[in-house]
């Protein structure tokens, strides 16, 4: 049969046999050649073999384990499902859920409280609603700069949640990106406009007075001040309180009589 007259189909099929034809004779050519060869050049091709086959072993791990960076969709996802967890309610400790909540709240895991904005209709005794429906008695324990603390019974059984970081105004950076659920449930965007002295300026609307903001990794960059749409009350001065409250405590039990 002429060559020329074989179809393209054909002449893969000839060119696979030939290249299989080609590798196993150079196979067994090989072994030969390595039986007859002297002891030196058989253990110098074999310490060669086995010096690729385990840096193929070792790159092979890395790129399969290697994953593509989270998308900045992803970043917010995340984020907002974090800030969610942290959303409480509160309710007078009196009339309890039987009339609307007083205020919305940012619960702080790693403090074992909850922070809002100071409002004179908040009263010292609450009760948190928490994001998986359970409800958890409170007491005011700090209030100062426009900010009020609510604490909890050391006994008090809290739902897990991630704690957050408290970003001071300080590390914020102008365009960084503000996240944050708002009073009526709904998540909104915006970003770091300005930081003056009475808080920091954003471009989020009006997300209810002591709800949350957070960055792209989830951390407290302040809580909604509630007059000025997008004005947060910074996380430094919640930060400032914590110590203040955790200070005067333990120095109330140091200076108490046994």
């Amino acid at each position: 049969m002429n060559i020329e007259e074989l179809s393209k189909s054909q002449l893969i099929l000839l060119t696979i046999l030939v290249n299989f034809v080609t590798s196993v004779a150079t196979g067994i050519l090989t072994v030969s050649l390595l039986d007859h060869a002297p002891a030196f050049v058989t253990q110098t091709v074999n310490r060669v073999v086995e010096h690729t086959i385990e840096t193929v072993a070792q790159v092979a791990p890395a790129a399969a384990i290697s994953a593509p960076a989270p998308s900045n969709q992803d970043l917010v996802t995340a984020a907002l499902g974090a800030d969610a967890t942290r959303v409480a309610a509160l309710y007078s400790a009196v009339t309890g859920t039987s009339t609307p909540a007083l205020a919305v709240g940012t619960y702080l895991p790693s403090a074992r409280a909850v922070v809002t904005a100071a409002a004179s209709a908040l009263p010292k005794e609450v009760l948190i609603e928490f994001p998986d429906a359970t409800y958890v008695a409170a007491s005011l324990s700090h209030e100062g700069n426009g900010v009020m603390i609510y604490g909890f019974a050391d006994a008090a059984k809290l739902p897990k949640a991630r704690a957050p970081i408290l970003v001071a105004a300080s590390n914020l950076k102008l365009g960084e990106t503000a996240l944050a659920i708002g009073a009526d449930g709904s998540a909104a965007t915006g970003i770091v406009a300005r930081i003056g002295t009475k808080g920091v300026y954003t471009t989020l609307p009006d997300i209810g007075a002591g709800s949350a903001a957070v960055d792209l990794a989830g951390n407290l960059i302040g809580i909604s001040a509630g007059a000025t749409p997008g004005l947060l009350i910074p996380a430094d001065t919640i930060d400032a309180l914590l110590a203040a409250t955790s200070t005067a405590s333990a120095t109330t039990s140091t200076s108490t009589p046994l």
